[in-house]
């Protein structure tokens, strides 16, 4: 009776992290080179294992396991802005703060036109140092996009429609990138040596979010059934052992 019990207890807080993990692909359906998530579950251990110094009890249900990433292609976006692109096939943006120096990577290719303030070397009458504003491809948040050999690029008109020197850089393992923020993610040491990644630089075009809205509502409510039926095998377990409880007063 026990173990029915925390077979539903389990599975109901199993199903809340599913359904969390949907809800935030949902809300990630216009976000700019997103890529949805999948719950991976795996069963519970099902038969005793030996100890140190007892034997360990066997595990009920199942638990999520993990979270992997859906690298697959994103939709095709035009919204005419001329510092757009997009990597078709393999490959990541490189984002550089020059704050931190911290690099990471990204699929998202709406950039703008950024300015950085550079000393001239010069100071006026006053004795203060001249300084003028150079701009430079960015992502709006203060991160500066890499160019093909590792350096910034520069955007000196933001009318001009020449293809910019935009780096795409490769991983050969995806597995266990930090996911920084919706779209940026952080590479650790299983992911092997950064190289350069084959995919093609596209103009005037974003990468959408891959997240399919039918799917995700399709999982949500698998979610919400799985969820109100491991709560109800909780209530059911609760009944049914008061109920013995009562018989033997």
């Amino acid at each position: 009776m026990n173990q029915s019990f925390y077979i539903g207890a389990v599975g109901a807080s199993q199903q809340l992290k599913r359904m969390n993990i949907h809800g935030d692909n949902i809300a990630n359906l216009n976000t700019m080179g997103f890529k949805a998530n999948r719950a991976d579950f795996t069963a519970l251990l099902y038969q005793n294992h030996k100890g140190i110094n007892a034997e360990l009890p066997m595990g009920v249900g199942a638990r999520l396991l993990m979270t992997s990433k859906d690298n697959s292609q994103g939709p095709v976006e035009d919204f005419g802005r001329i510092l757009d692109y997009m990597i078709e096939g393999d490959g990541f943006f490189a984002l550089v703060d020059l704050t931190t120096g911290e690099v990471t990577y990204t699929r998202n290719g709406a950039f703008v036109r950024s300015a950085r303030e550079t000393p001239t070397g010069e100071v006026d009458e006053n004795g203060n140092p001249i300084i003028e504003l150079t701009y430079f491809l960015g992502d709006d948040e203060g991160r500066f996009v890499l160019s093909n050999v590792g350096g910034l690029i520069e955007v000196p008109d933001s009318s001009s429609t020449d293809p910019l020197p935009i780096g795409v850089f490769d991983y050969i393992n995806y597995d266990g990138m930090t996911q920084i923020d919706d779209t940026r993610y952080l590479p650790v040491d299983k992911n092997g040596n950064l190289i350069y990644g084959t995919g093609r630089l596209r103009q005037g075009v974003v990468e959408g979010s891959n997240a399919d809205l039918a799917e995700e509502y399709t999982k949500v409510i698998e979610s919400q059934r799985a969820y109100g039926l491991a709560l109800k095998m909780v209530q059911t377990s609760d009944e049914i052992e008061s109920t013995i409880n009562n018989l033997r007063t």
